[in-house]
């Protein structure tokens, strides 16, 4: 099995030949390049698999490098790293089409650690393309989400969510659960990421919809109804 490729992004050298020597160690094919430009330029050649990729970059910042990815078409997942550490730029990043996020100072076990748990579940084969929960549809090949017949443009994040929200139906989910399965990590504790985004899916699902179709269950979680109301 060929190793997974990763592109490294970050305008300093130290913390470039680190994150090189450590994922290399760990099994890795790893490429490395110092600003935005040049990370547009290496996908295009060669995608990898993932990338590492500052926020704080010299000739653009990472949340736009992410943007002109995502609309190129690239889709294999984003790692950020950042000095910032807030939920708004958390968000900001997510929303841009990230996967997750690391804040500087980081410990470099704990970026393999996230770079392992992102590409098993990437590579994760789904059996079905197409799930169904009540009024949702969603294609897990081609991304395309619709609530009836109307068409649902979500972000990679909202995806995730609402794939998990649908593989777990009439079911109620803890905060904790979600971080769990849709960042694979628990966000420094920071829940309000999650009612963030439950927040954006009802504003994109229910107009569409006969009904409220994502619940809160106050002091245990959401959840996610299968079937309209009789």
């Amino acid at each position: 099995m060929t190793a997974p490729r990763i592109l490294v992004v970050d305008d300093e050298p130290n913390i470039r030949d680190l994150l090189i020597t450590s994922l290399k160690f760990a099994g890795f094919q790893v490429r490395a390049v110092g600003n935005g430009a040049q990370t547009i330029s290496a996908v295009l050649e060669e995608e990898p698999d993932l990338i590492v990729l500052d926020v704080m970059l010299p000739d653009m910042n990472g949340f736009s490098v992410t943007k002109r990815l995502r609309e190129a078409g690239y889709t294999a997942p984003i790692l950020f790293l950042t000095a910032k550490d807030d939920t708004e730029d958390k968000i900001t990043g997510l929303n841009a089409g990230g996967d997750d996020y690391v804040t500087k100072p980081f410990s470099l076990d704990e970026i393999v650690a996230r770079i392992q748990a992102i590409l098993r579940r990437t590579m994760q084969a789904d059996e079905e393309s197409v799930i169904r929960s009540g009024e949702i549809t969603m294609d897990q090949d081609t991304h395309d989400v619709f609530v009836g017949e109307t068409p649902i443009d979500l972000s990679p994040t909202e995806f995730k969510l609402l794939r998990y929200l649908m593989l777990n139906p009439n079911r109620v989910l803890s905060k904790a659960q979600i971080l769990d399965h849709v960042w694979e990590y628990d966000f420094n504790g920071d829940a309000g990421i999650v009612e963030s985004y439950i927040s954006y899916l009802r504003r994109k699902i229910d107009p569409h919809s006969s009904e409220a179709l994502i619940q809160t269950k106050r002091g245990f979680g959401y959840m996610l109804k299968a079937a309209k109301s009789a």
